[in-house]
């Protein structure tokens, strides 16, 4: 695993930052991007004050506000060296939380904690977006006995942990339902 620092946080990564709502970046140690976005560098890690979270140039900087953050609203968060991780290469960080009542998807970096099925960044982004067309458009479902929202689900939990493809369960779901 690549351990990251004030030299190369900012190549091809993903990160969660966390909103901080107290913290005043000294003006005289920090970094002002082209963007106009200012970095004050820790040991442990490094805060951002930005407008723009998301996209950020070849990164995928998440922001975890404390309130309802609106685009463009300047917005102090932090982030620790450990947080980061690479988005361009085949190492497998990342997996699928979905929350099947709001239906909701997204992507979140493997952590000791939780013991997930695990895919490369362009994997898990590929599948997140099936997922979205899975939950805006169930047509497909009429084609089954099931309910639509458990065969979606069923579909969609297969889906987040293992290498199967959407076209391979759902066949495997239609042969087993074939009498």
């Amino acid at each position: 695993m690549k351990t990251y620092n004030s030299t190369n946080f900012f190549k091809h990564t993903f990160c969660e930052f966390h909103q901080i709502n107290d913290f005043d970046l000294p003006t005289d140690k920090t970094y002002k991007s082209d963007s106009n976005s200012e970095y004050f560098y820790t040991e442990e890690g490094v805060y951002r004050k930005s407008n723009h979270w998301g996209r950020v140039a070849n990164c995928r900087w998440k922001l975890i506000a404390k309130d309802k953050y609106k685009n463009q609203q300047t917005v102090v968060a932090y982030a620790k060296w450990i947080d980061f991780y690479p988005i361009n290469s085949s190492e497998k960080n990342f997996f699928i939380a979905v929350d099947f009542n709001r239906k909701k998807v997204d992507l979140k970096p493997k952590n000791h904690s939780i013991t997930a099925f695990l895919f490369t960044y362009s994997e898990a982004s590929k599948r997140k977006k099936q997922i979205q067309h899975l939950f805006k458009n169930n047509k497909w479902t009429t084609f089954y006995s099931e309910n639509s929202d458990d065969l979606t689900q069923k579909v969609i939990e297969q889906f987040i942990n293992s290498n199967k493809t959407l076209v391979e369960i759902k066949r495997a779901l239609k042969e087993s339902n074939s009498f």
